[in-house]
């Protein structure tokens, strides 16, 4: 039991927290060289990984789409995608409207001054996210076209090195990442006035989910003229699952189950729908990001970004959420080049992002998982619109 809770990665991410802040206040100028230093390796490992990783889940997860009704695929992965966006700009909202009046505190000045970095081991990323995320749409695209599944294996091979990856390099290292990240935030005295305004706004994200799963399943109710209740009273063995693992993968049995001992859907429908909306329907780590890269850029950069800003972030985050890694963070892990490049955050604010979105992640990923069952009403009524299953 004890090996286990040790193992656990959001026990570990709680640990990286409080050793660094506790660790941050007993620093000296020269032992927070060895921080910085020990910061800036994790970062570039866990930058280098990234184009890797949207490379590998999206090629594969696109190769997928050949499964059933085209017609089917394509609609599902439409809402899938709206949804996200949906739950993003509904969050943007809620944002703009809600942190400016949480008094939040800003990086201020009279801060310890961070001496330079001991030791800096550049590894940069063999091409960057953008360049990663067009092509894998057409390599993707490509491979189901051309039915070349000598290639689709190869990128199925290659996934599941990326998987091994991110289990035994990024996961493993990002609680030094942040450890680091949060003592020299400690280390500069910034760090007691911003941490119970994380807290603040991971409760404010969970209501959000709530009210999100709300309306998604009014629309289900209405479209597919079923009571979301005789589905939804099977959920809750599926939600607890998802908050304990932290992952879809890890609920998806659960959740075909619950389906399907339902009844409301067709079998033949769901055993399609349940596990494509698990790798492809990310509202509430949507939601949640959205909310948290806007808190974040209040504490550290004194404004929330501007709309367009967030727009373009919000619409291009429903693209990467739909190739996003099954783990812990993994949203965020994949979006990593839309906060450096579009809202324009650093190190600081990446191993923020991170940190808070590890804390919430069992909580996103119920979120996501419970949402797919609304989905799943919605293609089942359309494939009875469109006759495709008798």
């Amino acid at each position: 039991m004890l090996k286990k809770v040790v193992n656990n990665t959001l026990f570990r991410l709680l640990i990286g927290v409080i050793l660094g802040l506790v660790l941050g206040n007993y620093l000296t100028p020269k032992t927070i060289q060895v921080v910085l230093s020990i910061k800036y390796f994790t970062g570039q490992l866990i930058f280098f990984l990234v184009p890797l990783i949207v490379i590998g889940f999206i090629v594969s997860s696109i190769t997928k789409l050949s499964q059933g009704s085209i017609k089917i695929v394509s609609f599902s992965l439409l809402i899938a995608y709206l949804s996200s966006v949906g739950a993003g700009i509904f969050s943007m909202i809620m944002g703009y409207n809600i942190i400016p009046n949480l008094s939040i505190p800003t990086s201020v000045d009279k801060l310890k001054e961070v001496p330079e970095i001991l030791f800096q081991l550049d590894i940069p990323p063999i091409f960057s996210v953008m360049t990663a995320l067009i092509l894998s749409l057409m390599l993707g695209m490509g491979i189901l076209l051309t039915k070349a599944k000598e290639l689709e294996k190869i990128f199925d091979q290659f996934k599941d090195i990326v998987i091994l990856m991110v289990n035994k390099v990024l996961i493993p290292i990002l609680p030094f990442f942040i450890a680091t990240n949060f003592a020299i935030l400690s280390y500069e005295g910034s760090i007691e006035k911003q941490l119970p305004v994380f807290l603040k706004v991971i409760l404010i994200a969970i209501v959000g989910h709530i009210i999100w799963l709300t309306l998604l399943y009014s629309i289900a109710a209405f479209y597919h003229k079923t009571n979301p209740f005789k589905l939804l009273k099977f959920y809750p063995p599926v939600y607890l699952t998802a908050v304990g693992t932290m992952s879809s993968a890890a609920t998806l049995g659960v959740a075909v189950k619950a389906v399907n001992d339902s009844k409301v859907m067709k079998q033949s429908i769901t055993n399609f729908t349940i596990p494509f909306f698990s790798n492809t329907h990310l509202c509430g780590s949507v939601l949640t990001e959205v909310f948290f890269v806007m808190t974040v850029s209040q504490v550290l950069y004194g404004h929330v970004p501007d709309l367009n800003s967030m727009l373009i972030f919000v619409g291009l985050l429903g693209i990467f959420a739909v190739g996003a890694p099954g783990v812990p963070g993994g949203t965020v892990v994949a979006s990593l080049g839309l906060i450096t490049n579009v809202l324009g955050f650093d190190e600081a604010g990446i191993a923020l992002i991170l940190t808070i979105f590890a804390l919430q992640d069992s909580f996103g990923t119920a979120c996501n998982i419970t949402a797919d069952g609304a989905l799943s009403m919605i293609v089942d009524k359309y494939a009875d619109k469109i006759k495709v299953v008798e």
